[in-house]
């Protein structure tokens, strides 16, 4: 999930989509859906993530947001920090999920030829 952007009014409401690496449908299961919203809550609640509008779909996320503390691309960055590495330990430790080779194959070729996954 990744993208820089550019936030000049930290003060706005922001309208944000991020996507999986490859549009992967990961969000096509309520385990991964449940850590998202999960980590909007704990945003919401902790960082002072104001929450107007969201959608899940089954490879992206759009958000309608602003921050309280005026810091929107620290914040963006927590949520998809957290919620990415959620994703990938759930997947470790599904015994059900049919696609756990592929997606973590995946995840990692991604994270291969990106300069920012750490």
């Amino acid at each position: 999930m990744s993208r820089k952007y550019k936030f000049y009014n930290k003060e706005g409401l922001y309208f944000v989509s991020f996507a999986t690496v490859y549009w992967i449908d990961i969000f096509v299961r309520h385990l991964y859906c449940d850590i998202i919203v999960n980590s909007l809550i704990y945003c919401k609640n902790k960082l002072g993530l104001e929450l107007y509008c969201w959608c899940i779909m089954p490879s992206h996320i759009h958000l309608i947001f602003s921050a309280k503390n005026h810091n929107p691309d620290i914040l963006l960055g927590r949520i998809k920090e957290y919620t990415s590495k959620e994703i990938v330990k759930a997947i470790k430790e599904n015994s059900q999920e049919s696609r756990k080779e592929w997606l973590l194959w995946m995840f990692e070729r991604a994270g291969l030829k990106s300069s920012n996954v750490k």
